[in-house]
């Protein structure tokens, strides 16, 4: 009788180490997918991040050639000079810092499932707009006030 009931116990630790095994396997499997999916979150806040300067740098630019013509007549001419050419150099600014955190955003994540955006891609777009920047700039500078 002692050696069935000892039989039935090394059967149960058997059947809890399994479990127990089994169990840890899940939790192990479960943390990697939590980490990987945590990846890919930074990835989407990066690529969010990088929108959020082209978009302040385009309204920027926008701002800035806007003020060249609709302040004309209102304010003095070197007034309407400066405020474009601020807001236009902040345009470019802002593209160029798009890019720079989009390239180097700081410590490495895990390996996302998530691709990145080219990098080339990102340089060759954000440098137009740069150049589209200073184009604009030039235009505040030597061309007319809407008047």
């Amino acid at each position: 009788m002692a050696t069935k009931t000892l039989e039935r116990s090394g059967e149960k630790l058997a059947d809890s180490a399994e479990k127990l095994q089994d169990s840890s396997e899940r939790i192990e499997d479960s943390a990697d997918r939590r980490t990987r999916l945590a990846a890919d979150r930074t990835v989407f806040a990066a690529e969010r991040t990088y929108a959020a300067w082209v978009r302040t740098g385009l309204v920027a630019l926008a701002s800035g050639v806007g003020a060249k013509k609709l302040l004309g007549g209102i304010l003095p001419e070197w007034l309407i000079v400066l405020n474009g050419s601020v807001l236009v150099v902040f345009s470019a600014f802002c593209f160029v810092a798009a890019v720079w955190r989009q390239i180097d955003p700081s410590p490495p994540p895990p390996q996302p499932d998530a691709k990145r955006l080219p990098p080339v891609l990102l340089i060759v777009l954000n440098g137009f707009l740069a150049i589209v920047s200073i184009a604009a700039l030039f235009g505040i500078w030597f061309g007319r006030t809407g008047e």
